[in-house]
């Protein structure tokens, strides 16, 4: 039986094994973005604490200045006072379209751990981002534009692509990916079977490399003893990635929850006759006495008439970091018509809101993304290391043939 396993083991893995690799590579890869990013643009993101902040709209307008022609969307604002404020805004006159299509839409199948979002939001971006093709980091005590970037690092964003469809977003990239994806979870499974040990001995043999002996008993056993350790997490992340990969699937999660993925339609604005919209600053001021112990709130600008002025914020008690819940103030009066708490979502946006924490291992904190990391660098090495084994299988077949040839000639 255990042949039978061995077979599809290895045909299966010589069929996806490329990209699987490629994918747990930039995977990776990607695991540490957050942090590495803040380690190599620091001045990004923190700033010297002062004794009082500029305001939002002071801000926008030394931004106007030194970036004439954009228009700022929305504005993200920390809990912690070392942090800058963050503008999102698009430059149309400098964009390729192609692009940005590209990247608002990668944009928001990474950051969106919901459903899909309705016109003002209910289901926006979690923690972490916003929606917008570039932003802006401003001081919040000097009013000093610091820094401008497009939504992704450019290093980054080639590893985004590459790990959910190979660079080739509107070709065939994205289902080899999610058929990969869907494919290692049974390479996973027989890799268990053919891992199980008859006895205790082999057992031992089974759990612990064996550094002292040749480089092919260590390849052994790093493909074999690692891959134990690490199978079932790897099965985790790319379970829950199949939810990008296939639309069949993420449907699934909220008819197994008998449940809709469409948010609630969001409540509207009172139009009133040359009534102007309240400024971030009076939504800002509402949104700290509705919901104050948060660690941090955005700031999206209605863009028609009759729409709300959407606060998403993030609490600092939040189960995770796609846990985002709602404010929605009239933006002429300010008065809150309306609020959509995380744990007020259906039971169906609510899982589908962990996929991405859990894919990422960030739903267990620093040890969790520690644990994605090393799994992601060990499944990226399993398809050559297992190449290894099956060639060193050949030889050693093809020298067992040649023997008994030889004895059977004597």
């Amino acid at each position: 039986m255990k042949n039978f396993f061995r077979s599809i083991h290895l045909y299966l893995s010589l069929a996806c094994g490329l990209v699987i690799g490629v994918v747990c590579f930039t995977g990776a890869a990607m695991v540490f973005e957050k942090e590495m990013l803040e380690t190599i643009y620091p001045e990004r993101y923190k700033v010297t604490e002062g004794s009082k902040r500029v305001s939002l709209e002071q801000l926008i307008r030394n931004f106007n200045q030194a970036k004439p022609g954009v228009k700022v969307a929305g504005i993200k604002i920390y809990d912690d006072a070392r942090r800058t404020v963050e503008l999102s805004y698009s430059e149309e006159k400098n964009e390729n379209k192609a692009r940005d299509k590209a990247e608002n839409k990668a944009a928001r199948g990474k950051e969106q751990g919901g459903p899909k979002e309705g016109k003002g939001g209910y289901g926006g971006p979690g923690k972490g981002g916003g929606r917008s093709t570039h932003v802006a980091f401003m001081n919040p005590y000097t009013g000093q534009l610091i820094a401008t970037s497009s939504q992704k690092n450019a290093f980054f964003r080639t590893m985004f692509e590459l790990h959910r469809w190979l660079l080739v977003q509107d070709g065939p990239g994205k289902l080899i990916v999610g058929v990969s994806t869907f494919t290692f979870l049974f390479i996973l499974l027989t890799g268990i079977i053919l891992w199980w040990p008859k006895n205790k001995k082999i057992l031992q043999q089974r759990l612990t490399i064996k550094w002292n002996a040749g480089w092919k008993r260590i390849n052994h056993d790093w493909h074999i003893v690692i891959g134990f350790y690490t199978a079932l997490f790897l099965f985790v992340f790319a379970f829950t990635g199949l939810a990008w990969s296939f639309e069949w699937f993420n449907d699934g999660i909220y008819k197994l929850t008998n449940t809709s993925k469409e948010p609630p339609e969001p409540p509207h604005s009172l139009i009133r006759n040359e009534a102007q919209p309240i400024t971030f600053d009076q939504a800002y001021d509402i949104a700290k006495n509705q919901m104050p112990d948060v660690e941090f709130y955005q700031f999206n600008r209605p863009r028609e008439a009759e729409d709300a002025f959407t606060v998403m914020v993030m609490p600092k008690d939040a189960a995770h970091e796609r846990a985002t819940s709602q404010l929605f103030l009239d933006q002429y009066s300010g008065e809150k018509i309306g609020q959509l708490l995380f744990q007020d979502k259906n039971l169906g946006q609510r899982v589908r809101s962990t996929f991405y924490p859990v894919h990422v291992g960030s739903i267990g904190g620093l040890p969790g993304r520690i644990i994605a990391f090393i799994s992601c660098v060990a499944g990226f090495t399993f398809p050559i290391t297992g190449v290894i084994l099956w060639i060193n299988r050949l030889r050693k077949n093809k020298k067992k043939k040649i023997k008994k040839t030889l004895a059977q000639a004597r």
